[in-house]
C-alpha cells in the first residue's frame, strides 16, 4: 500500500510540475505584446505632457498679455473720460460765449437803431 501511495504521490507531483509550469518561451511570448503597448503608451503620454507643457506656457504668455490689456484697457478709459469732461466743460464755455456774443449783437442793434432814429 505504501508503494502504491508512493507511486500516486509522484505522480502527482510530476503532473503538477510538467503541467502548472510556464516555459520561459511561453512568458516571453505573452509579455512581449504587452511591453511593446505598454512602450507606445509612455510614449504617447511623453507627447501629451509635451502639449502640456507648451500649453501652459501659451497660457502664460496670453494671461500676462490680457493682463496688459486691461491695463491698457483701464488707461483709455480714464483717458476718454478726461476728454469728454473736457469737450463738456469747452461746449459749456462756448455756449455761454455765443450767449454773450448774442447780447453784444442785441446791443449793437439797439445803439444802431437809436443812432438811425436821431
Amino acid at each position: 500500500m505504501k508503494k502504491t501511495v508512493l507511486l500516486m504521490m509522484s505522480l502527482f507531483i510530476l503532473t503538477a510540475l510538467t503541467l502548472g509550469c510556464a516555459t520561459k518561451e511561453y512568458v516571453k511570448e505573452q509579455v512581449d505584446p504587452l511591453a511593446s503597448r505598454i512602450s507606445a503608451l509612455e510614449a504617447k503620454v511623453a507627447s501629451i505632457d509635451a502639449k502640456i507643457a507648451d500649453i501652459e506656457k501659451q497660457h502664460g504668455m496670453f494671461s500676462s498679455e490680457l493682463d496688459q490689456a486691461k491695463k491698457d484697457l483701464s488707461e483709455a478709459k480714464a483717458q476718454i473720460k478726461d476728454c469728454c469732461a473736457k469737450g463738456e466743460s469747452a461746449a459749456e464755455r462756448a455756449e455761454a460765449a455765443a450767449k454773450r456774443a448774442e447780447a453784444a449783437a442785441e446791443r449793437a442793434r439797439k445803439a444802431f437803431e437809436l443812432e438811425q432814429k436821431k
